[in-house]
């Protein structure tokens, strides 16, 4: 007869969750790998059990943390084992990061600040699935007064509306814009359509003193200024 296996046996994974929080405490985030990051996102979606198997199973799904965090709910969902609470818990990584790149953007005049302009921009724009139009409307100082999404698109095109952009940067009062929009082809070079809906919207912008102080293409693979190749 085999022996009944010990009430005291303990899973292989016993402890790993305070040895995993001991060492982010003691060594920095740098010393956890991608899968520990999401091991540690999904603690709290389940408090009990292994949650190596999924983080590593999210991994080989999507290819990397970022293809991960930035995966919506649906694609999320067809891997085993994540549910609703798991799903929301990687899908508030991506929002808490935007809101701290966001309040840091806005704590300087976005001209001396403009890495944290364009980390922000990263953030919110490089992974989306399709185009969209981002407008950041400036006051007399370059501070950000407000932030919107004008446009959504497909995933090659955002229709622009020049008499649009310019009436909400006049109720806003605004002094100057900067325009950024999102190549999800992931390659930011700048199209003909690009260029000529600029030089449309800058110079219907100039005739009612509003500044357009660039265009940013973003893209997975970095960015593009319409300012520093020349075309503003």
């Amino acid at each position: 007869m085999e022996e009944a296996p010990s009430k005291d046996l303990k899973p292989h994974y016993h402890g790993h969750r305070d040895r995993l929080r001991d060492r982010l405490l003691e060594r920095g985030g740098d010393s956890l790998a991608d899968h520990e990051i999401l091991e540690f996102l999904l603690f709290g979606a389940k408090p009990r059990g292994d949650t190596k198997p999924l983080a590593k199973a999210l991994l080989a799904a999507f290819g990397s943390l970022s293809k991960v965090l930035t995966a919506n709910p649906e694609a999320l969902a067809k891997v085993p084992g994540m549910g609703k609470a798991s799903i929301a818990a990687l899908m508030i990584v991506p929002e808490a990061a935007a809101r701290l790149a966001r309040e840091e953007m806005n704590e300087a005049p976005v001209i001396s600040g403009w890495d944290k302009l364009l980390d922000y921009c990263r953030i919110t724009m490089a992974h989306e699935p399709v185009e969209q139009l981002r407008l950041l409307f400036l006051d007399k100082r370059n501070r950000v007064i407000a932030d919107e999404v004008q446009q959504q698109g497909t995933i090659d095109h955002t229709p622009v509306y020049t008499r649009e952009v310019v009436k909400r940067a006049l109720e806003l009062g605004a002094a100057a814009l900067i325009l950024v929009h999102n190549h999800p082809s992931g390659e930011p070079e700048p199209s003909p359509a690009d260029i000529a809906m600029t030089e449309e919207l800058r110079a219907a912008a100039d005739k009612l003193g509003i500044a357009i102080h660039d265009h940013l293409v973003i893209g997975r693979a970095g960015h593009a200024s319409f300012r520093a190749m020349g075309l503003l």
